[in-house]
């Protein structure tokens, strides 16, 4: 494997890859070098807090099972403070194991074995996403704060503060939650599928693989805003297609 100088160049992207094989490490290091990313490495999940409050990378590549502190908790540790593309990378591939890590503030989730094509894809969508996100927040900040409030029924999304409410109440949705909700929110009624929301909302071209990640995430959006799922009130599933919201005259 050729040599790849690992200095850090702050007019470009870095990504900080935490697993506990070195060898896993190494692999994606070298990928990401050969991408034009800088790189930060961690083995342990105490080591990586430390290194991503540190060092503030665009992006982290967290493994779930980790030394000193498992990849779930260091997700949640950092979310306190940053909000920074986390894609999680687990040899588990159950929906409950999805489930945790996006309820835990993850924007992605990824399984061993992987092919670092896809790896690459992944956090391109995901840094292309935070850059708009961050461009829409600060143009947000110089426009008039009715043009950043959605109300549809009894849902009121607040795109400055990035917060939503049912029926007034304040509801706790990380920042993808928001995004799927607030997209599906400003066309109320129609019906949108899977495949967009991974281009709209993940910033996904290739879809492979990621189609579950939807489904889990409209999951815990349900989980939040609907008093009772089995009986939907706001965020309805078209079966075989996709979701929508349902709007005030439905």
């Amino acid at each position: 494997m050729e040599e790849v100088d690992i200095g850090r160049d702050f007019n470009r992207k870095t990504i900080l890859v935490v697993d506990d094989e070195e060898s896993i490490v190494d692999l994606l290091v070298y990928h990401l070098q050969k991408e034009g990313y800088d790189t930060l490495q961690a083995y342990d999940g105490v080591t990586a807090v430390e290194m991503a409050l540190k060092e503030k990378p665009d992006l982290i590549l967290l493994d779930v099972m980790l030394p000193k502190m498992d990849g779930i908790s260091v997700c949640k540790r950092i979310r306190y403070s940053l909000n920074v593309p986390i894609l999680m990378i687990s040899a588990k591939d159950t929906e409950l194991d999805k489930v945790v890590g996006l309820e835990m503030g993850a924007d992605d989730y990824i399984t061993k074995p992987f092919q670092h094509r896809e790896v690459m894809a992944r956090i391109k969508a995901n840094l292309r996403k935070a850059e708009l996100v961050a461009q829409a927040e600060l143009k947000s900040e110089n426009s008039e704060n009715e043009g950043n409030i959605i109300t549809v029924g009894d849902l009121t999304l607040d795109l400055k503060k990035v917060e939503a409410r049912v029926k007034g109440e304040i509801v706790d949705l990380t920042i993808k939650e928001f995004e799927v909700l607030k997209y599906l929110a400003t066309q109320p009624g129609e019906v949108v599928t899977r495949e967009t929301l991974l281009k709209k909302v993940w910033g996904y071209d290739d879809y492979v693989g990621a189609i579950r990640t939807v489904d889990v995430t409209v999951n815990r959006i349900r989980d939040k805003i609907e008093k009772d799922k089995a009986n939907p009130k706001i965020l309805v599933t078209k079966r075989g297609v996709g979701y929508y919201v349902i709007g005030d005259k439905q």
